[in-house]
C-alpha cells in the first residue's frame, strides 16, 4: 500500500458540535458554550507512543491533519478529537515511534539486491561457491555473472577472501563481477581480468589494489579504485532498470519501517530518475541525497534542491578516503595486527578534496566523508580544519556546517575530542560493529579495540551519533540497528572477548540515533525526528515496545504501519 492518503476510506463526518459547560476561575457554571470538534484526517489512539521529545516523552494518541501532527497526548485528552477525525484507528497496544531514518544507505543497491544473486547470510565458503555456480549456470555464455554480498567473516569453514580459482572452472566463458558485502572490494574471474586488461604487469591504481599471489599474478580479489577497471566494462543499465531498483528499494524500506534514508553517494543519474518518481507520486519515503565527489561540480553549479513536500532533497557531497576493515583496506596509523601493512588512503586525494571543501563552504553544502581507519579519520579532520582556516568565514554561506564522517569505526580519544570541538557529526552503523566481532580483534589488536566503535564515549562527550545500516552492505533493518546499539552483541546474543560492552548505548539514545539526531544531521530537526505538534507526520509503528522488550524480541518485531507525511506507505494488513 503506497502513498495512500489517510481518509480515502473515511466516514463522511460533518463538523460535529459538542455542548460544553463553561466554568469560571472560581469553578462556578456561568453559561453554555459551543465548541467545535478539532479536525484531523487521522486519529491514532490506544497506543504507546515514544515521542523523542524530552518535554513530553510518552503519549497514547496522536492526530494528523494533511502532512502534519496536530495533537499529541493521552487517550483521555484525545476524547474531543474523535468526533472531528475523518478516520480513527485503535492501535490496541501497538507502539508508535518517530519515523525511523536510515542515516547511511544506498537506495538503488537495496532494490538491485532483490533482482541479482544475493550472497548474504550464507554460512560457509563452500555453500557460497555452490550458490554462485548455480546462478552462473543460468547465465548465457558471454554474459556477465553478477551478484553481491559474500562475506567471509560469516563463514564457519574457511574465512579467506574468494579468488578467481574458486569460480573459474564454471565461468570460463562468462565474465564474473561480485562485490563483497562491503561494496568496496570485489571478486572477479579470469575472464573479467582478461577483458579489463589486468595482469601481473598492471600497476595498482592510486587508492586501490589488485590482490596478488606469490608470483605477482592477480588473484581476482580487487579493492577500491581497482574495481573501476571492471565497472567500466559492465553492460550498461537502462533507466527503467534503475527506476525499478529505486522503487523496489523504497518498498523494502517502507516495509521495514524506514520513513527516510540518507543516500550516501547517489549518482546524478539515479537522482534524476528518483526525481521523476517523486513527480509521479511514487516515493514511499523521503530521501536525503549526497552526490559522489566525482559529480559534485554539477551540484555546486546548480545549488541544493528540495521538493516542497520534503520527500526529495539533494544537499550533500559524498567523499571516499579509505577502504574497509574487513578487507584490510581501512587506513590505520600503525600496521594491521594480522598483516604487514596499514591499509590505503587516497580514494580521494587531498589535492582533489580541498577545492571541493572550499566550494562546499561557499555554497552551503554538507560534506559526508567515508573514513573507517584512524589514519583516514585524522587526515580528514586535518583537511576539514585546513579548509576552514584557508577560507575566511565571510565567504561561507553559513557557519552551521554539520559536516559528517561516515562509519568512523576506529577513533582514538584525541580524535573523539576533535570531533566534538569541530562539531563533526559521526554517522555510524551499529550492525557493522556486531558483524565485525568476527575479525576486528585480529585486525586491530587489544589496544585499538579499546577505541573501536566507541558509541557511548562519543555520546558522553556530547556528540549526536546518527545511526544507519549501510544497506545493501548490511540487511538494512532498523530492528537490527537498534538491537546492536543497545547490546553490542551478535544476533544470537553472543559477544566476543574484550568487546567493550560499556560502549553500548541506552535505549533512549538508540531511539534518538534513529530519529531525532538524523533529523539534525539533515538540517530537519525543526520539522522531523520527534512526535510533537507542528512536525511532519512521519511515524513508524511496530507491534513491540523496543524500550521495554527483551533485546531478542526486538529482532522479531513486526512492522504494523509506516506513515510518511500523513500517508500510509506500508501497512501490515495490506500484504
Amino acid at each position: 500500500m503506497t502513498n495512500m492518503r489517510i481518509g480515502m476510506k473515511t466516514r463522511a463526518l460533518a463538523a460535529a458540535i459538542v455542548v460544553a459547560l463553561g466554568v469560571t476561575v472560581s469553578g462556578q457554571i456561568t453559561a453554555k458554550e459551543e465548541v467545535r470538534c478539532p479536525s484531523s484526517d487521522l486519529l491514532l489512539y490506544s497506543s504507546t507512543i515514544y515521542t523523542a521529545d524530552d518535554s513530553n516523552w510518552r503519549a497514547e494518541a496522536v492526530a494528523i491533519l494533511d502532512d502534519r501532527i496536530v495533537f499529541v497526548g493521552s487517550n483521555e485528552e484525545a476524547a474531543s478529537w474523535h468526533c472531528g477525525a475523518q478516520e480513527t484507528m485503535n492501535l490496541k497496544g501497538s507502539v508508535i515511534y518517530p519515523g525511523f531514518t536510515d542515516s547511511h544507505q544506498h537506495l538503488e543497491g537495496v532494490g538491485k539486491r532483490t533482482r541479482t544473486l544475493n550472497l548474504f547470510e550464507i554460512s560457509t565458503r563452500a555453500a557460497t561457491i555452490e550458490r554462485i555456480k548455480d546462478w552462473a549456470s543460468s547465465v548465457p555464455t558471454g554474459n556477465w555473472v553478477l551478484g553481491r554480498g559474500w562475506i567471509e567473516r560469516e563463514w564457519t569453514d574457511d574465512q579467506r577472501f574468494l579468488n578467481r580459482e574458486d569460480v573459474d572452472a564454471f565461468t570460463a566463458n562468462k565474465p564474473l563481477y561480485m562485490p563483497r558485502a562491503d561494496g568496496v572490494s570485489a571478486l572477479v574471474n579470469s575472464k573479467a581480468l582478461d577483458l579489463a586488461g589486468v595482469d601481473a604487469s598492471t600497476p595498482d591504481p592510486e587508492g586501490g589494489r589488485f590482490e596478488r599471489d606469490e608470483q605477482g599474478n592477480p588473484t581476482g580479489y580487487v579493492l577500491a579504485r581497482a574495481m573501476d577497471r571492471f565497472r567500466a566494462i559492465l553492460p550498461p543499465e537502462t533507466d527503467e532498470y534503475i527506476k525499478e531498483n529505486l522503487r523496489r528499494g523504497m518498498q523494502a524500506n517502507a516495509a521495514r519501517g524506514w520513513t527516510q534514508t540518507h543516500d550516501a553517494g547517489m549518482s546524478l543519474r539515479e537522482a534524476g530518475l528518483l526525481r521523476g518518481l517523486h513527480e509521479s507520486g511514487e516515493m514511499a519515503h523521503r530521501v536525503y541525497i549526497a552526490v559522489p565527489i566525482a559529480e559534485a561540480q554539477s551540484l555546486i553549479e546548480h545549488g541544493a534542491e528540495q521538493s516542497s513536500d520534503g520527500f526529495f532533497e539533494m544537499r550533500g557531497i559524498k567523499v571516499f578516503i579509505d577502504g574497509t576493515l574487513g578487507s584490510r583496506g581501512a587506513a590505520l596509523i600503525e600496521n594491521y595486527a594480522d598483516a604487514q601493512h596499514n591499509g590505503f588512503m587516497n580514494r580521494t586525494t587531498q589535492a582533489e578534496l580541498m577545492p571541493v571543501l572550499e566550494a562546499a563552504l561557499r555554497g552551503g553544502f554538507q560534506v559526508m566523508t567515508h573514513v573507517i581507519g584512524d589514519r583516514a579519520l585524522r587526515n580528514t579532520l586535518d583537511w576539514y580544519s585546513s579548509a576552514w582556516q584557508n577560507l575566511p568565514q565571510k565567504f561561507w554561506k553559513t557557519e552551521d556546517l554539520r559536516w559528517r564522517v561516515e562509519h568512523a569505526q576506529i577513533i582514538p580519544p584525541v580524535d573523539q575530542q576533535r570531533l566534538f570541538d569541530m562539531q563533526i557529526i559521526p554517522s555510524m552503523q551499529p550492525s557493522h560493529a556486531i558483524g565485525d566481532l568476527n575479525f576486528a580483534p585480529a585486525r586491530l589488536g587489544k589496544e585499538r579495540l579499546s577505541y573501536a566503535y566507541p558509541w557511548q564515549d562519543l555520546i558522553n562527550r556530547g556528540l549526536q551519533i546518527v545511526a544507519g545500516s549501510d544497506a545493501p552492505v548490511e540487511a538494512g533493518d532498523p530492528r537490527i540497528e537498534f538491537y546492536a546499539a543497545i547490546t553490542r552483541r551478535r544476533l544470537d546474543g553472543s559477544q566476543g572477548e574484550e568487546w567493550h560492552p560499556e560502549f553500548a548505548v541506552s535505549r533512549s539514545d538508540a531511539l534518538r540515533m534513529l530519529t531525532l539526531w538524523p533529523a539534525y544531521a539533515a538540517f530537519q530537526e525543526d520539522r522531523r525526528g520527534s512526535i510533537r505538534v507542528g512536525n511532519l507526520a512521519d511515524l513508524t509503528v511496530f507491534d513491540t515496545d523496543f524500550m521495554q522488550a527483551a533485546p531478542a524480541d526486538i529482532l522479531t518485531a513486526k512492522t504494523v504501519m509506516t506513515l510518511v507525511g500523513g500517508r500510509i506507505s506500508y501497512a501490515q494488513n495490506s500484504r
